[in-house]
């Protein structure tokens, strides 16, 4: 699901945690919409641990329960993501987080009968478009 600092799916999460469910983020990091690399308390958060804002809030995640599996093509970038188990944030610092959740999507709703018509056209779609390329290649 999309669960990130400004999107935490609190309900969601109780639900999964009651069923035994494994919440697996998807865009953990918003892809940076709204501003979640730049927010100042994840800055100051990560000045308190001396860590950048993505392991905060990746290290939040973790300890909230949910997976995490960070993209980056970045050598440099998945070294920082991978350096997030020597250390733990607080009670009081996961709680100031807490308080950012929007409860709203950075993309689209996913609750729009709608907007998830639309999304599952466009998949289609470009499913279809890239088969198409690909024939075309092997011509």
């Amino acid at each position: 699901m999309e669960v990130h600092i400004f999107n935490q799916q609190k309900q969601l999460k109780e639900y999964a945690d009651k069923y035994h469910v494994q919440l697996e983020a998807w865009a953990p990091f918003g892809e940076g919409r709204g501003g979640t690399f730049d927010n100042e308390l994840i800055k100051g958060i990560g000045d308190k641990y001396g860590k950048i804002t993505a392991q905060i809030m990746l290290r939040w995640h973790i300890q909230r329960g949910v997976v995490v599996i960070p993209k980056s093509t970045h050598y440099e970038r998945m070294v920082e993501n991978y350096n997030v188990f020597d250390f733990e944030l607080s009670e009081e610092d996961m709680n100031e987080i807490a308080k950012l959740d929007t409860a709203t999507s950075s993309f689209f709703s996913h609750q729009d009968p709608a907007m998830v018509e639309w999304f599952v056209k466009m998949v289609e779609e470009r499913k279809q478009n890239n088969r198409s390329e690909k024939e075309k290649k092997n011509w």
